[in-house]
């Protein structure tokens, strides 16, 4: 699997100088999630398949997320491994989203390509899982002047 990485995205979207391949990175700022598709796609790709997470309307005003962001790449770089060589995937782009967000703005983008539809599918919800289960994300709810930290799930 030949895929670039881009760690810590700078404060602008990182597009122009990181692709012909997937990335891997933690940003406080938005992404063209069109550009990232795009990205992964290769002549043998036959399917790509994505996930965006986004800031749910639970009552809350904003959600804030916090990373251990050493650790959280190195755990985001392994998933990716473990997901590529287990589903044959061809290419993964996987972005986490860091500061204070509004309602409806997207958390987490993951973008897949394969050969095939099933790896595709497949590859994307174990890499979702996986991020759930093992990477150093938290995230504060916003309500008025009061705040809480929301448990980790698996939702």
């Amino acid at each position: 699997m030949s895929l670039q990485s881009c760690h810590r995205l700078p404060e602008a979207d990182c597009l122009e100088n990181l692709f012909s391949h997937g990335v891997i990175g933690i940003t406080g700022n938005g992404f063209d999630i069109g550009a990232h598709i795009e990205a992964v796609k290769q002549p043998t790709t036959g399917a790509v398949v994505t996930f965006l997470g986004v800031v749910r309307d639970d009552g809350i005003e904003c959600l804030e997320v916090e990373a251990w962001e050493e650790v959280a790449l190195e755990d985001m770089h392994a998933i990716r491994e473990e997901a590529g060589t287990k589903f044959d995937l061809q290419d993964v782009t996987i972005i986490h989203r860091i500061g204070k967000l509004a309602v409806g703005e997207p958390i987490l983008l993951i973008v897949v390509s394969s050969g095939h539809r099933k790896q595709a599918f497949r590859g994307c919800e174990y890499i979702l899982e996986r991020i759930k289960e093992q990477a150093p994300f938290w995230k504060r709810e916003y309500v008025g002047d009061q705040d809480r930290w929301v448990p980790g799930n698996r939702e």
